[in-house]
């Protein structure tokens, strides 16, 4: 069996290869039931989650996700994701592979974002801003840069010494990167917006989008959690990655629920973008809409990859 600590499951998943990962597997597909999602009551802090989230290729490989989200873990340094990913043979049964959970979900998910950037941003989008500044923040604007010219990166947090702090360390990489202290200015002068945050309410305001945005929220798992209003979807061209988000995303529940969004004006998923069975944008003043909750498709693509190289590595044949 393999074990993947995080500095390792961050070397074999570098996220141009990911991006690709993500793209074949949601066009080809695989079996992915829905995931358990299931309520933690945490005494003197906001309510966790426990997720597991399993997918197989028949005959391949099997594998399961599990991942606890512990909201209040920002005031004590903490990650609010912790997890593990198990593999095992499609043939067997047997685990052979153990993967570290953080670094494989932070990287499968900027890259999902990136998957949907490929289809519905602009071919010149340059400027991008990150809503947030947690783990997510630090890979969005490199995720989008694979797909799409990025080279200007605005950061806003509620904490701003937070935003600084990320502008510093994007701009040592190679961003033209500064935190930005007014949000709706900074909307309204990026061409792509990724909000990463834990919001229960809306941050980003459609009015603020200008013709031709990217809009692609990605922090909010729950129905009870938005980053954007109803306005935003009044704009846009409306896209999701899976199915999971007409039922967790509170992005897309609510304003189902509210009849400001019907089901049929959703334009297409992940997996009809990479068939080609929807275009993606359309117009250069198109605005568009991503919304992402995750899925164990892309926890498996991911998981793939690492093992299948740590298997190269050490010259062995993979199952």
């Amino acid at each position: 069996m393999i074990t993947l600590n995080a500095d390792e499951a961050r070397a074999a998943l570098d996220l141009p290869s990911v991006i690709e990962a993500l793209r074949a597997m949601f066009r080809d597909g695989c079996e992915a039931p829905v995931r358990h999602h299931h309520a933690i009551a945490a005494e003197g802090q906001p309510t966790a989650t426990m997720l597991l989230m399993p997918a197989w290729l028949a005959g391949r490989y099997l594998g399961v996700k599990l991942v606890n989200v512990f909201p209040g873990n920002g005031a004590r340094g903490l990650p609010a994701v912790q997890g593990v990913y198990l593999l095992f043979s499609g043939e067997t049964g047997e685990l052979i592979a153990s993967i570290e959970g953080n670094e494989l979900t932070a990287r499968r998910t900027v890259a999902a974002s990136a998957l949907a950037a490929s289809y519905l941003a602009r071919e010149d989008a340059a400027t991008l801003l990150v809503v947030g500044t947690g783990r997510l923040a630090h890979l969005m604007p490199h995720a989008h840069a694979a797909v799409r010219p990025v080279r200007k990166v605005l950061v806003w947090g509620r904490d701003q010494a937070k935003a600084a702090a990320l502008a510093r360390d994007l701009a040592g990489q190679g961003f033209a990167a500064s935190a930005a202290a007014d949000l709706p200015a900074a909307v309204a002068e990026a061409d792509i917006v990724s909000s990463v945050t834990l919001s229960r309410e809306p941050l980003v305001r459609g009015a603020w989008l200008k013709p031709g945005a990217h809009l692609d929220l990605v922090g909010g798992f729950t129905p009870e959690m938005r980053e954007a209003d109803d306005d935003a979807l009044r704009r846009a061209s409306v896209f999701i990655d899976t199915p999971g988000a007409l039922q967790e995303a509170g992005d897309i529940v609510v304003p189902l629920t509210t009849g400001v969004l019907r089901k049929e004006e959703i334009r297409a998923d992940l997996a009809a973008l990479t068939r080609g069975e929807h275009p993606g944008r359309t117009r250069p003043d198109e605005i568009t809409f991503f919304k992402s909750v995750g899925a164990a498709a892309e926890d498996l693509a991911a998981a793939m990859l690492a093992y299948q190289r740590a298997r190269a590595a050490t010259a062995r044949p993979t199952p």
